[in-house]
């Protein structure tokens, strides 16, 4: 049986980042990372950029890694295996294929899934979902032929997969479940001015609406909704939100939310496993509660973290982290913990144009999180309000004056 020191599942940013970093520390201990898809580390973000889509940025600048950098950093990348179950008690890990690797310590870094699309016809050509780079490929080699297309859902990726399909010149028709773009999260008001950026470019939006079935014979011909109107289209992308996958772990001990609980140093309840990105269920030590936040950035220092703290060089987690997507000439940003809530208050602050609208979410006095729909100047204050738990108390009749100067609010 073969035996790491360090021992990661999951080859993305969060397990790749760890492996990095425990490597400047520990220049000898053995390293592992067990991934689920044949590539090195490369970048699931640019995987909706119409510019990297559209080829004008070359595919292969999506590889952040190489091959060989695994060999000079002298970490086994076993590749194309999936994990079947952890075992805390003889720290070990079992893979698809029953063998079986021994840990010291170890990192679930594994993400998260795409949901089903849960209705009849859905296994038809012609339907995809955006996660991986295979995804890309099969949709990269299917859309030259389409014509009509429908995005479901109303996520940064059905924003910028309705871009790329404009661009290319496809008819597409957005459906959504809400009575406008990105409900509960945005407001009517920010939600307006994308759609109306959308909707100029010729996207169809269809709102309050669900599909009750696909036809077409082995392809797709067109879509039902359940008010019985018909949508004709050869294409759709689904995009209707991720889950962490956790049943590997159901006998593991390690406890479960939605996704793995950490403390503030990403640490888990059992001895020598942490969780990082995605999966991480984790104590924020500036919004003072647990918060699963699936995101690039925030996956990306936290598998920083997680290898220092792996490696022996303890450190907290602690950052305000944003995402962000581009399309139809109109930018969309959302900060920090912006879940709706009953106890949060929220107050727009709007140019004097209304094209650019920033949301504030205040709870207890403090900025907690913002939504940017396009105008994200004020990001980086915003960002520091949130970081040093400012109090806003007493201010909160100016935040919507656009000509009040949030950077005075700053300790």
């Amino acid at each position: 049986m073969t035996n790491y020191k360090y021992l990661i599942i999951g080859g993305g940013v969060a397990g790749t980042t760890a492996a990095d970093n425990i490597r400047q520390l520990d220049a000898e201990g053995s390293i592992a990372i067990v991934g689920d898809e044949p590539y090195p580390f490369y970048s699931k973000v640019m995987l909706s950029k119409p510019e990297y889509f559209m080829g004008k940025i070359p595919e292969e600048k999506i590889f952040l890694k190489q091959p060989n950098w695994y060999g000079e950093k002298k970490i086994d990348y076993i590749t194309g295996k999936q994990v079947t179950s952890v075992d805390p008690k003889s720290k070990t890990i079992t893979l698809n294929d029953n063998l079986v690797i021994q840990y010291d310590k170890l990192l679930i870094a594994t993400g998260n899934t795409p949901r089903a699309w849960d209705i009849p016809g859905a296994e038809k050509d012609g339907i995809f979902s955006l996660r991986r780079l295979d995804d890309y490929k099969k949709i990269k080699s299917f859309i030259p032929n389409v014509k009509n297309a429908v995005s479901i859902g109303g996520g940064f990726i059905s924003f910028e997969m309705c871009e790329i399909m404009n661009r290319l010149g496809i008819s597409v028709t957005l459906i959504i479940r809400e009575n406008y773009f990105w409900e509960p999260i945005l407001d009517k008001e920010s939600a307006t001015i994308a759609e109306k950026a959308m909707e100029a470019k010729g996207i169809k939006i269809i709102r309050n609406a669900e599909v009750q079935e696909v036809t077409g014979d082995t392809k797709v011909s067109g879509l039902v909704l359940k008010n019985g109107e018909s949508v004709a289209c050869d294409m759709v992308i689904v995009s209707i939100g991720n889950y962490c996958n956790l049943e590997f772990l159901k006998t593991s001990g390690i406890e479960l939310s939605r996704g793995i609980i950490t403390d503030e140093y990403l640490k888990t309840n059992v001895t020598d496993v942490w969780a990082a990105g995605d999966v991480a269920d984790y104590s924020d030590l500036i919004l003072e509660e647990q918060v699963e936040l699936g995101n690039w950035v925030n996956a990306q220092v936290q598998g920083k973290i997680a290898g220092l703290n792996m490696a022996g060089k303890p450190q907290p987690f602690k950052l305000v982290s944003s995402c962000n997507a581009h399309g139809f000439e109109s930018n969309i940003t959302f900060v920090g913990d912006i879940r709706p809530e009953k106890n949060k208050k929220v107050i727009l602050r709007k140019s004097l144009d209304s094209k650019n609208i920033i949301q504030l979410f205040i709870k207890f006095g403090e900025l907690i999180g913002a939504t940017f729909v396009n105008g994200a100047e004020e990001l980086p204050t915003v960002c520091k309000l949130i970081e040093t738990d400012t109090k806003l108390t007493g201010f909160e009749s100016q935040l919507s004056d656009p000509s009040f100067d949030l950077k005075g609010l700053m300790k």
